[in-house]
């Protein structure tokens, strides 16, 4: 008998979601647990994995459709079977054996590697568009992500193996055509929950910013030793929450939120960290930021940076900050005016490192200087408490062996 399986909630209250690729066709059979759909929620690209076996008989919408949580995504039979427009079936379905986030596992699918899913090309939009550019056939790749999914790292790699040598990556971007008078653009779905984010965060919290800057040479010294000693690449972001830590822990209402007339001190440090991705910004989740070494700071920014970029981390990964750290300074930025996440209290905006005159000792000496902007909310900080705050971050970041110790 055919089984409708409708659109479930796979996390943070979802109330819709849009198909981004069919990975079953119509007509072609699954097998349990194996990705039939790849659909978009709010912030993220996740696949669906099929709760039973058999043929696929019916879509529930096209690519680039939309589905409210509770509508029919698909439909799964025999090979024999048929399914007629017409059965319709009320909104919102029994549990499937036991509850969605068992089937969604956090949406990320279980690893079955069938025949079927290893012949297969596995990978995301972004990924396709960079073969299609490097001149690379998806299907002589072997994939080493998730079920066997190409990276972006296995297309680069494939890339250097034809040419012999390093390839420049094509740019994300290229100019869009003149714009023609009166054109009306949809907003993608990301960029209409970053709107509806920013919007809230503006009316709701009295944004006050402070600007400084420091003397960078012992930070930036202190990344290149870290780097040869131990023989990777260290993202600037891993030290700049290192430095942070400790003034979270001194001043805890930079980790917090405010609950009504309750300002509620968060018990773990979950640092947010603000990814530009070819979508729109998008803000990956360091969780427990202060149990891990800075080494594994660095490799967890890494993963994650590459994951916001690819749209394949959970939803989990992308919400529940406590504090934001923007590095704007990987951008060219400087000073800026960042807005504070609705149900935090503060974030960090750092710029580039530029060299610039200053005086140290009585004497003008060239120094890079970098940018900080903090921006908090004046319902809970008052400015003697941000500049306090910023002061310890400042001297942490002008003498990196505060915090390394």
């Amino acid at each position: 008998m055919a089984y409708e399986f409708r659109l479930p909630d796979i996390g943070e209250g979802l109330t819709e979601a849009e198909v981004v690729r069919w990975l079953i066709p119509v007509g072609e059979s699954v097998k349990v647990d194996q990705p039939v759909v790849e659909v978009e929620t709010d912030k993220a690209v996740v696949e669906i994995p099929s709760p039973r076996g058999g043929t696929v008989l019916h879509h529930g919408a096209e690519a680039g459709q939309t589905l409210a949580v509770g509508e029919i995504l698909v439909v799964i039979g025999e090979a024999e079977e048929t399914w007629p427009a017409e059965s319709t079936a009320p909104a919102i379905p029994p549990p499937i054996v036991g509850t969605i986030s068992e089937a969604a596992e956090e949406l990320v699918p279980r690893v079955h590697k069938t025949e079927e899913a290893l012949t297969r090309v596995q990978a995301l939009p972004l990924v396709r568009k960079l073969a299609g550019d490097l001149g690379v056939d998806l299907n002589q790749v072997t994939g080493t992500g998730p079920n066997g999914r190409i990276t972006r790292e296995d297309v680069m790699a494939a890339a250097e193996a034809v040419s012999g040598g390093p390839v420049i990556e094509p740019p994300p971007m290229t100019l869009p055509p003149p714009p023609v008078a009166g054109e009306r653009r949809p907003l993608s779905r990301l960029r209409r929950t970053i709107a509806t984010n920013m919007s809230r965060s503006w009316a709701e919290i009295p944004h006050v910013t402070t600007f400084d800057e420091i003397v960078a040479s012992r930070l930036l010294a202190a990344r290149k030793a870290l780097e040869a000693r131990h023989h990777v690449k260290l993202p600037l972001e891993a030290l700049l929450i290192k430095a942070t830590l400790p003034a979270l822990v001194a001043f805890p209402e930079f980790n917090a939120t405010l609950d009504g007339d309750d300002l509620v001190v968060k018990g773990s440090y979950d640092i947010g960290v603000a990814v530009d991705t070819p979508d729109g910004l998008l803000v990956a989740v360091v969780t427990g930021a202060d149990q891990r070494s800075l080494l594994e700071i660095g490799s967890e920014v890494q993963r994650l940076a590459e994951g916001a970029k690819e749209r394949k981390l959970g939803v989990s990964e992308l919400t529940g900050q406590s504090f934001t750290i923007s590095n704007i300074g990987a951008l060219g930025g400087g000073h800026g005016t960042p807005i504070v996440p609705s149900g935090t209290t503060a974030i960090l905006s750092v710029g580039r490192a530029n060299d610039k005159p200053t005086v140290e000792d009585g004497k003008v000496v060239v120094a890079p200087l970098m940018p900080l902007s903090l921006s908090y909310d004046h319902r809970v900080i008052d400015g003697g408490l941000g500049r306090r705050f910023m002061t310890m971050v400042m001297e942490n970041l002008a003498e990196p062996a505060l915090f390394l110790a």
